[in-house]
């Protein structure tokens, strides 16, 4: 699953991309490695309809079942099962989000037993893309030493590895949006046609761009 990528273009170039009206992202800087919890950008429909930037914890709440034993909820950084009754309740337009990203990584495992990054991106000068996201806003402990707190929360989903990405990670890659009409539709379309987007991207739209580092990308804000 992916659990380390990068955003290296700034707030602008997100806002265009999304036609987001309104930014709460503060001063956002470049990003070169989201961690799960970390905060990041996303862009989401606001309670009054206005499309907004805005920060978001990684790691969506988990299903009950993995709760059990334990004092913390980390959160579940990629969603693949949409059809559970847990990931359900977020696929409304109003819990869809998309998560700007301009390279993601995938562990390959090597002989020698270690299990460096790949990192891949649309093309070697990492454009901006979109993971198809949901969010929710969430009251638990993330973690033990924070005690309870209330949070923006997002997550995104995945699919079938396309021919570029299988060989490192055979069993899954993040939903990847491509272009405005896209982003309109994951934003905005009934779930049937939302959900038709939960596929590989093509296997000529994605390549490797570096492997082994721990963060990605030039600053090109």
């Amino acid at each position: 699953m992916c659990n380390l990528y990068s955003v290296t273009k700034g707030q602008q170039a997100i806002r265009e991309a999304a036609a987001a009206m309104r930014d709460l992202s503060g001063n956002l800087p470049s990003l070169r490695s989201v961690f799960p919890d970390y905060a990041a950008p996303i862009v989401r429909s606001g309670t009054d309809g206005v499309r907004e930037l805005t920060m978001a914890r990684w790691g969506m709440p988990a299903p009950a079942f993995a709760l059990k034993g334990r004092n913390s909820d980390p959160g579940v950084t990629n969603v693949r099962n949409v059809a559970s009754p847990h990931w359900r309740r977020w696929l409304g337009v109003e819990s869809r989000c998309v998560v700007p990203f301009t390279s993601f990584s995938e562990n390959e495992a090597l002989p020698d037993g270690s299990h460096p990054p790949v990192w891949f991106a649309l093309d070697d000068g990492r454009p901006l893309a979109f993971f198809a996201g949901i969010w929710t806003r969430w009251t638990s402990v993330r973690k033990v030493k924070e005690g309870e707190t209330t949070n923006d929360l997002f997550a995104f989903l995945t699919t079938e590895p396309n021919a570029v990405v299988k060989p490192i990670h055979s069993k899954a890659m993040p939903v990847i949006l491509t272009g405005r009409e896209q982003i309109e539709t994951w934003l905005s379309a009934p779930n049937p046609e939302a959900l038709k987007l939960q596929r590989p991207l093509p296997d000529d739209a994605l390549r490797i761009v570096a492997r082994g580092k721990r963060d990605d990308g030039p600053s090109t804000l």
